[in-house]
């Protein structure tokens, strides 16, 4: 199971209709809509400024949330559309949808890479250059994985670590459908640099300025 799923809190809004939103925006609030889940949609205002930070934060709309709502049992909750003020592209609404524990959806797991000390590269030097932090899995709503595990025990310069070669949760998939590196250990930058440089031959040098003085003196 995931770890702590973020509270986003609401309040009920009183009344419906344009006259009721816009007396919300007037109250520093941004109106929104939560459906699904079996249940009669629910009208709730959330505070302008804790969703402007959510979504500055990034990865609203693909973040599971705990609803809190006085009076309202908790609920996740998927955000499914943000609405924005044509110019000033501030929030002005949000839909929320509820969320089954069955539910299907798409969500950013976090990466963690484990025994790097057990890693022979890591030993020679190598260096763990990690491409992705997170991968954006499809997973059930109540079985959320708290993070995806790479084990780097045996691993050498030069060794690449792909989605297709870790374990992932029952049940989860990745929404890419081709396999693609997480990360990889390369070697250090020295031996790299090293590696990089050619070797001149001193006597082909010695030819090739030879070569150009005797085309100098025919000239």
């Amino acid at each position: 199971m995931a770890g702590q799923i973020p509270d986003l809190h609401a309040e009920v809004r009183t009344g419906t209709g344009k006259g009721a939103a816009r007396q919300a925006r007037r109250d520093g609030m941004v109106p929104g809509v939560v459906y699904g889940g079996d249940a009669d949609p629910l009208a709730i205002n959330i505070p302008f400024n804790v969703l402007l930070k959510k979504l500055k934060d990034g990865r609203f709309l693909s973040t599971l949330f705990n609803l809190k709502v006085e009076g309202q049992e908790d609920v996740r909750v998927i955000c499914r559309n943000v609405q924005r003020h044509v110019v000033k592209d501030l929030p002005t609404h949000l839909d929320l949808l509820r969320l089954k524990r069955t539910s299907k959806i798409n969500l950013f797991i976090p990466v963690e890479f484990i025994n790097e000390e057990d890693a022979p590269g890591i030993k020679k030097g190598g260096v763990l250059t990690v491409v992705r932090n997170e991968v954006e899995l499809n997973v059930t709503a109540g079985d959320i994985p708290e993070k995806i595990v790479v084990d780097m025990a045996g691993a050498e310069v030069g060794d690449t670590f792909t989605i297709s070669g870790v374990e992932l949760p029952a049940g989860a998939k990745p929404t890419i459908d081709r396999d693609f590196v997480i990360g990889n250990l390369s070697a250090p930058s020295a031996l790299r640099s090293e590696d990089d440089e050619e070797e001149v031959d001193p006597e082909a040098v010695e030819v090739i300025e030879g070569a150009s003085e005797d085309a100098a003196a025919e000239e």
